[in-house]
């Protein structure tokens, strides 16, 4: 039965090099996100190690998992012993030589009631994720809970209107995105401002478009992709936190700072959400019939 109230819990975090220790520090994370209230908590992206595709090296596939596994286990027990539901950016190995960047839903009883797989996959300078990840195939996903239905997407899926569009056309009530951002150092003077606020603002927008709750979720800290003691040689990625809860109409309830650890609690409530799609209902005045190119790469 879901809730017309429910409180989310966003982890902000950093990592360190021992996966292990992750693990263990995103655990305790969610239970102080459960002792706040939270009925449903997100970790960021890929949490349990350094964001290792600031490089290419085919050793780093022995970090994947399957899951089921060892990871979602003990991911599980701690949903069921908390009574919450909990979402979890997970590098899953789905055969050999074929891995995803997976999203795993747990429900309040422990169950793993759905699972999202990346669909767009970036390549860019210590970015290099289309070395390691097989786009989803899942396509987009709400997925039944028993505090709401919710759909997540992961980091890069954020910049797609079609994503968040296609997941709440299946009447997902809030889009979580899991997430690892950052500056280059270098670039960070010229350009940070700029580039955290376009961040910002198309997530916001996913949220007014389709008249749902957004929930951010980044990690926070200085990495050079250190896994195990072996690091990236550079100046690595300044993740820039700044993770956020915005109601249907793009409102910012809660945000984080972009420098330190937090735990963002906010509510939400799906009174709010048919209030604001009954006087904005940009569902209602959608053109269906008219956008069937939407498919093309470009229309010419």
């Amino acid at each position: 039965m879901s809730l017309e109230t429910f409180r989310v819990g966003l982890v902000q975090m950093s990592c360190t090099s021992n996966p292990e220790e992750n693990m263990d520090r995103a655990i305790s994370r969610v239970r102080d996100a459960a002792r706040h209230g939270a009925h449903v908590v997100c970790l960021p992206e890929l949490f349990q190690t350094q964001y290792f595709c600031q490089r290419e090296d085919a050793s780093l596939f022995d970090l994947a998992e399957p899951i089921p596994g060892p990871s979602t286990e003990r991911l599980s027990a701690v949903a069921r012993e908390l009574g919450i539901v909990l979402i979890a950016s997970l590098f899953e190995r789905r055969a050999p030589g074929l891995y995803h960047n997976t999203a795993a839903i747990f429900d309040t009883d422990g169950t793993l009631c759905g699972t999202y797989r990346k669909m767009h996959i970036p390549d860019d300078p210590l970015y290099y994720e289309k070395f390691y990840f097989t786009p989803g195939d899942l396509g987009f996903r709400a997925h039944d809970t028993k505090v709401s239905r919710l759909g997540t997407l992961v980091c890069w899926d954020q910049w797609y209107p079609e994503g968040a569009r296609l997941t709440a056309l299946q009447g997902a009530t809030v889009l979580f995105y899991p997430t690892a951002i950052g500056w280059h150092p270098a670039e960070k003077a010229e350009f940070g401002k700029d580039q955290h606020d376009a961040w910002r603002t198309i997530q916001r927008s996913h949220a007014i478009a389709n008249g749902v709750y957004v929930a951010v979720v980044n990690r926070v800290g200085h990495e050079t992709g250190n896994v195990r003691g072996h690091s990236v040689p550079g100046r690595g990625l300044e993740f820039w936190g700044g993770s956020f809860l915005c109601d249907p109409f793009g409102v910012v309830i809660a945000e984080a700072a972009h420098d330190k650890e937090d735990i963002l609690i906010g509510e939400i409530d799906l009174k709010r959400l048919e209030d604001v799609r009954r006087n904005w209902p940009f569902l209602r005045d959608r053109r269906i019939d008219a956008y069937a190119s939407i498919t093309s790469r470009l229309i010419d």
